[in-house]
């Protein structure tokens, strides 16, 4: 039985963990990471057959003799590092894609896999899956005759560009978008047309995500195989999700669809042209039927536990890692070994060189000498906790114009607009999890904006943990230095909006049946109840801001206030949509911020931060459909009608061992957002004025994102 360690413990690492235990002669026992403490987290959750050992370093566990192979799984800018002290050890190993962030990165790779005697594989998953194989199998077995053309369509959203986590590796140079993405049609192109060779590659129009950064969504290239020709469309960040490959032979076509998990062909009959038509095209439309219901079947006996996990995704990750681990047993080199892998990172760089040309920079004006920004100073006017997001940006944009000098604290820190570049901005990388990295960040400032909200978790505890104790943390590092305020920026989800609950005012506290809400509501409501108390207590001077539905440039016109999304173009709505919904425009949020940072006397006060435009959401989706040019629909559902599907769910999950809580009917009901708003109370104490003009509001809510 080979022990096989995981290097990084982040999200791919479970799955990698999941797959293993599926995989024979292999068993997880080791798991390495900086953080210990999620080392162990995934320990935990995978000790079968014995616990896995924790690790905080690669040099810890070669010292323990720990594992025998490693899956490395750590950032791509770390693979070279971290992979050849593993092979270095003699270590095979298993690196996530990319192998390299370059041609000379996996050059030394493919250098220490030799010296060390160690097999060194990338893991190209979507080789190994279902659709795709099923679609190599026949065209191997020549079963449509003698292959011809290979093509690749790939209109893929991507979740990191919609919610502008520029942040991400994958932004940080246009090269990096090929690597992290273009691989996946890339490798199963190769895997059909040969090792990729000559390249003929243009871009799509590119635009600057960040001060001297471009990013380009999509190319068109025409690749040369070994043994076939191929072309590639590729585009992220689209709204129709689309990933399908062809291959055209002398007797039909046979097509991967791989997001449907589905394979069919195109073929001919022995009858005439006219009978053809409707024998072979019914044909190929009973495949698809047929496949389409036995994924949803599948999936059925999955979720029920009848069956072991059988979506695609999970399939091509335990299949290539299987393949692996079978290609060492058996002595040979893997499929998707060191050489492959760096075709495809060369393929990507070629394709860069062609396609990714420097846009064109503006020209510099000189500003006025008033205009001129002064010299940062070391003690900030305010800080900004999660300062870099959609209402961080706007606000820290306001405050800057507004002549103060801005401190902000961020978990991440590249990639950001422009205005975090200006001299009266210093940004801090860190969370309000760390005490220290808040006190860092607030330095001499005395005010301190927190819009962080400490991030996820698995279940509440997790939630709760992060939202309210990082809400506590800060609230503490403010009262240790005598702050003169601090504004806490919430939510309305903390409180309870039915229809019953008439209208709700500054004065309406949080939702005092928050353990009937959802993790989020009812986290954001314990963390505003916590903070009213420390005013009261403690005499924490805090302004608890809760905005509405917050919209405008630069974030999503698709609100989850307005239902749920199964797909775009599809809303499924918290009830009838007929109801007038809080909105609030994003520039209008900052306004109220810093009218609490100035407002007096308003310590230990709560305030509802929504505009006076409150489209419905029937409305809201008839202009979004308009601007974009979309056939947007929205789906009226009865909250009780929401309510009982997730109980079936929750029945389902419980049946089969999972230990999760039941929905609540109260938060489906206040989800639909039937309360009336009075926001008086803050229009009148922080001289706010949201905008009032349907017709700007429009323009800028949601014209905005026609662009």
């Amino acid at each position: 039985m080979q022990r096989v360690a995981l290097v990084g413990a982040g999200y791919i690492s479970r799955v990698h963990a999941e797959a293993l235990q599926e995989v024979a002669g292999v068993r997880l026992a080791a798991v390495i990471d900086p953080d210990l403490a999620a080392a162990e987290r995934l320990a935990r959750g995978f000790a079968k057959g014995g616990a896995p050992r924790a690790f905080g370093s690669v040099a810890e566990a070669l010292a323990a003799d720990a594992f025998d192979r490693a899956h490395v799984l750590v950032p791509p800018d770390l693979h070279a590092k971290v992979a050849g002290e593993l092979l270095a050890a003699g270590k095979p190993v298993l690196l996530e894609k990319p192998l390299a962030t370059g041609s000379a990165e996996c050059e030394g790779l493919m250098g220490a896999s030799t010296a060390g005697g160690a097999a060194l594989g990338v893991n190209q998953n979507f080789v190994y899956h279902p659709a795709f194989a099923a679609l190599r199998q026949a065209v191997e077995a020549r079963r449509l005759g003698k292959p011809r053309f290979v093509g690749c369509l790939y209109n893929v959203p991507l979740r990191q560009l919609i919610s502008r986590q520029f942040s991400h590796w994958m932004f940080r140079r246009p090269l990096n978008i090929l690597l992290e993405q273009a691989v996946h049609p890339l490798s199963q192109i190769a895997a059909l047309a040969g090792p990729l060779g000559a390249v003929t590659a243009q871009a799509g129009p590119g635009r600057e995500i960040s001060p001297g950064v471009a990013f380009y969504p999509s190319a068109e290239l025409s690749l040369q195989g070994e043994r076939l020709p191929a072309q590639l469309r590729f585009a992220v960040g689209q709204e129709f999700p689309f990933w399908q490959v062809s291959v055209i032979c002398d007797d039909g076509v046979a097509v991967a669809d791989i997001l449907g998990n589905r394979f069919f062909t195109y073929g001919r009959s022995r009858w005439l042209e006219a009978v053809d038509n409707a024998a072979s095209g019914s044909r190929t439309g009973l495949s698809l039927m047929a496949e389409s219901i036995g994924n949803l079947a599948n999936y059925a006996l999955s979720t029920a536990k009848l069956k072991r996990r059988t979506d695609p995704f999970f399939l091509s990750m335990k299949g290539s890692i299987a393949a692996f681990h079978a290609a060492l047993d058996a002595g040979r080199a893997p499929e998707c070994d060191a050489a492959f892998g760096a075709m495809l990172v060369g393929t990507c760089e070629r394709t860069a060189e062609q396609a990714f040309r420097p846009l064109a920079a503006p020209v510099a004006q000189p500003a006025p000498a008033a205009e001129q920004p002064a010299p940062h100073p070391a003690t900030p006017d305010v800080a900004v906790l999660g300062g870099t997001g959609f209402i961080g940006t706007a606000l820290v944009r306001r405050l800057v114009t507004a002549g103060l000098n801005v401190s902000v604290m961020a978990r991440n820190a590249t990639n950001l607009p422009a205005i975090f570049a200006n001299p009266h901005v210093t940004v801090h990388r860190g969370s309000i999890s760390s005490q220290a990295a808040v006190e860092a960040a607030i330095g001499g400032a005395p005010i301190v904006v927190n819009l962080a909200h400490g991030g996820g978790g698995a279940n509440f505890e997790a939630i709760n943990a992060a939202m309210v104790g990082g809400a506590e943390t800060v609230a503490r590092a403010c009262l240790a230095r005598g702050l003169k305020r601090l504004v806490h920026v919430g939510s309305i989800a903390s409180l309870y909006l039915g229809p019953d609950a008439g209208t709700v005012t500054d004065a309406t506290p949080p939702d005092p049946q928050d353990a009937e809400r959802a993790d989020y509501a009812r986290a954001k409501a314990i963390a505003d109840r916590r903070l009213l108390e420390m005013a009261a207590q403690d005499k924490l001077p805090v302004v608890i801001l809760r905005p509405g539905l917050v919209v405008g440039d630069g974030t999503s016109p698709f609100h989850s206030g307005l239902g749920f999304f199964n797909a775009e173009q599809h809303c499924i709505g918290w009830n009838d949509g007929r109801n007038p919904l809080p909105w609030v425009l994003v520039d209008d949020v900052a306004s109220a911020i810093e009218g609490a940072m100035r407002a007096p006397g308003i310590e230990g006060r709560a305030f509802n931060i929504v505009g006076d435009v409150r489209m419905s959401a029937r409305e809201y989706l008839d202009e979004l459909g308009r601007a974009l040019e979309r056939p947007l629909r929205f789906h009226p559902q009865s909250p009780t009608w929401l309510w009982a599907e997730d109980m079936g769910k929750w029945v389902i999950k419980r049946a089969t061992g999972r230990a999760v809580p039941a929905p609540s009917k109260r938060d489906f009901v206040s989800r639909g957002l039937r309360a009336g708003f009075d926001c008086s109370g803050a229009k009148q104490a922080l001289g706010w004025q949201p905008e009032a003009d349907r017709a700007a509001f429009i323009r800028r809510a949601i014209a905005i994102h026609a662009a």
